[in-house]
């Protein structure tokens, strides 16, 4: 048998070519989509990372400033405290002092005038404390404070008692009457479904609040049924230490 060299050179050009077209056809194309595939997936595991990462450092940062705002809320308390306490007694202290002066002219007329100028000091003091505290309450009113004061009533309903239930399944029971829930700041639909959820259970029943905004509370909510009222925000809080204050309570 004779070597053909011509067939020989052409079956080695076909294998040859054949090898180019899997390489570029089949091969190269297969390379190309194991790569972009093993990107993907290292981009996705990288964004996962990622999101992981922001989230533990957004809820550090609201713990944080929540303690913050803690300490905060405490060290202005007792501050404003202390100084309605020292601005009371140098107003008794100047009251006394006048009253010892007038006694000896007229006994009676002195302490009308001492009882009438008591009150009225008495009420300068309240309403410049009451003044106060609600600029500072203002300044400190935000969603994040109000979410606080939400959860706070999400927890006083959880923890009612029996015959604050009957009272509320009482005033619920009256269809005609609607529950009215307000609020300073916009509620988002989460903290919404958790308020009814809230109230669904206070109630023994469904319940659909009618949702109201209103900025004179401050931050927090206002939920009402009837005779029934649930006060949690600054603006309620603001009144009833104003009141604690106007009748010699400072709690």
């Amino acid at each position: 048998m004779q070597l053909d060299w011509t067939t020989l050179v052409l079956e080695i050009l076909n294998f040859l070519i054949l090898l180019w077209i899997l390489k570029r056809f089949l091969y190269q194309p297969v390379l190309r989509a194991v790569a972009r595939r093993k990107t993907l997936i290292e981009q996705t595991v990288a964004d996962a990372t990622k999101q992981k990462t922001d989230a533990q450092t957004l809820e550090q940062q609201y713990r944080s400033r929540l303690d913050a705002w803690e300490e905060e809320k405490t060290h202005l308390r007792e501050r404003m405290l202390g100084e309605l306490r020292a601005e009371r007694e140098r107003q008794l202290v100047e009251l006394q002092n006048a009253l010892e002066k007038e006694r000896e002219k007229n006994r009676v007329l002195e302490e009308r005038r001492l009882q009438d100028l008591e009150r009225k000091l008495g009420d300068e003091v309240n309403a410049r404390g009451a003044g106060f505290v609600a600029r500072l309450l203002e300044r400190l009113a935000t969603p994040a404070l109000e979410n606080r004061l939400i959860e706070v009533a999400i927890e006083d309903l959880r923890g009612l008692s029996d015959e604050q239930r009957q009272q509320i399944d009482r005033a619920a029971a009256d269809a005609d009457v609607p529950l009215r829930v307000i609020t300073a700041f916009p509620l988002p639909e989460e903290q919404r479904r958790r308020i009814e959820q809230a109230l669904s259970t206070a109630t023994g029943k469904a319940v659909k609040p009618e949702y109201a905004q209103d900025d004179n509370l401050l931050a927090g909510l206002r939920a009402r049924i009837g005779p029934w009222i649930l006060q949690a925000n600054l603006r309620d809080e603001l009144s009833f230490f104003a009141e604690a204050i106007r009748h010699g309570h400072t709690d």
